[in-house]
C-alpha cells in the first residue's frame, strides 16, 4: 500500500444497539511485546510461508484487488496461512477521490458508494471464513485532510462495518503534513488520523481502529527485520494505533533518507534470504491485529 497531534474520541452514546456490537480492542491494555508482521500486494506462495513465519507473526490480507492490481491473489489463502500460524491485518482498498467525484458526478454520492463498497468487503470476509469480530481495514490511500468527499466516503464504509458482524478499521497516514495557519499565524499540520478521528468525535460515530502508515525516519527505523524487538506502534507519533507500519517498498525517498541504508539498493525492503520479498513492515501489539483467527 501507498500514502500519496492527536485528538481523543469522543464518548459514544449507549444504546441497546450498541451494546450487542463487538467493541475495538482497547490498545491501553495490550501486552508490552511487539509483534512483527507484513504485507504486499501479492500473495507470496505457499512455498514461502514456513520461511516467512520464522520473522513475521501476521501479514496482511486483501478482500479486494489491491491498488492497482486487477485480481487478488490473496482469496482462498486464509486457512493455509492460518495453519502456518500467522495473524491477519485484514484490508479493502479504498476509492481515491478522482473516482469519488466521477461517481458523484454519475448520481452516486461518495457515503453511498461507501456502504457499497463495506457490503462488498463484508461479503468477501464472510467468504474467506473470518470471524464476527474481525477489524476490517480500508486502505485509505491519500493522505493529509480529508477533502468532503473522501470524508463521506470513509465514514459511509466505516459506519456500515460498524453495522455488520465486523468492526471497522481504517489504515491511513499518520505523517505530518502542511495545514495552513493557526490564529497565531504559525504554520500547522495535521495527520490524516488525526483529521478522521475529528470527524468521528464531531459526528459520534463508531470507534475506528488505526492501521498507521507513518515511514518517515525518525521515528521510524527503516526496513529493520527484527522479529525478537520490532518498533512499538506507540513511538509512531499515533495514539492507541492497533498496528505501525513502518517501512514501505519503495521507500519514499523524502522522508527517509536517515535510514536509508536499511533498504536494499532498488529502494524495497527486502525480507532476508532465503525468501527475498519486497514487503511493508508494520508492528502490533498481538500477533492477529484483526483479531482474524
Amino acid at each position: 500500500m501507498r500514502i500519496l497531534i492527536l485528538l481523543a474520541a469522543a464518548a459514544i452514546a449507549a444504546t441497546a444497539a450498541l451494546a450487542q456490537q463487538p467493541s475495538i480492542p482497547d490498545q491501553s491494555s495490550a501486552p508490552a511485546h511487539t509483534y512483527l508482521g507484513f504485507d504486499r500486494d501479492l500473495y507470496p506462495g505457499d512455498a514461502a510461508l514456513p520461511n516467512l513465519r520464522k520473522l513475521f507473526s501476521f501479514t496482511g490480507y486483501w478482500l479486494t484487488n489491491p491498488p492497482g492490481e486487477t485480481h487478488n491473489t490473496w482469496l482462498g489463502k486464509r486457512d493455509i496461512l492460518l495453519r502456518a500460524g500467522f495473524g491477519f491485518l485484514v484490508v479493502a482498498n479504498g476509492r481515491l477521490d478522482s473516482d469519488l467525484t466521477r461517481s458523484a458526478k454519475n448520481g452516486n454520492p461518495p457515503a453511498a458508494l461507501g456502504r457499497q463498497d463495506a457490503a462488498v468487503a463484508v461479503a468477501a470476509a464472510q467468504r474467506e471464513g473470518f470471524p464476527p469480530g474481525t477489524i476490517l481495514f480500508l486502505d485509505q490511500e491519500e493522505g493529509g485532510r480529508l477533502l468532503p468527499e473522501q470524508a463521506d466516503y470513509l465514514l459511509g464504509w466505516t459506519e456500515a462495518i460498524a453495522q455488520s458482524a465486523f468492526l471497522p478499521g481504517v489504515y491511513a497516514s499518520g505523517q505530518p503534513v502542511p495545514d495552513g495557519r493557526g490564529p497565531d499565524g504559525k504554520r500547522i499540520t495535521i495527520t490524516t488520523i488525526q483529521d478522521i478521528r475529528t470527524h468521528v468525535a464531531a459526528g459520534h460515530l463508531h470507534p475506528i481502529a488505526f492501521w498507521v502508515a507513518q515511514d518517515a525516519c525518525p521515528p521510524a527505523p527503516g526496513c529493520v527485520v527484527n522479529p525478537a524487538h520490532p518498533p512499538a506502534p506507540s513511538l509512531s507519533g499515533t495514539l492507541d494505533a492497533t498496528a505501525w507500519q513502518f517501512a514501505q517498498s519503495p521507500r519514499r525517498r523524502s522522508i527517509t533518507q536517515a535510514c536509508a541504508r536499511t533498504y536494499a539498493s532498488d529502494g524495497n525492503c527486502d525480507t532476508p534470504a532465503p525468501a527475498r520479498f519486497d514487503v511493508d513492515l508494520s508492528s502490533a501489539t498481538t500477533p492477529d491485529p484483526s483479531h482474524g483467527r
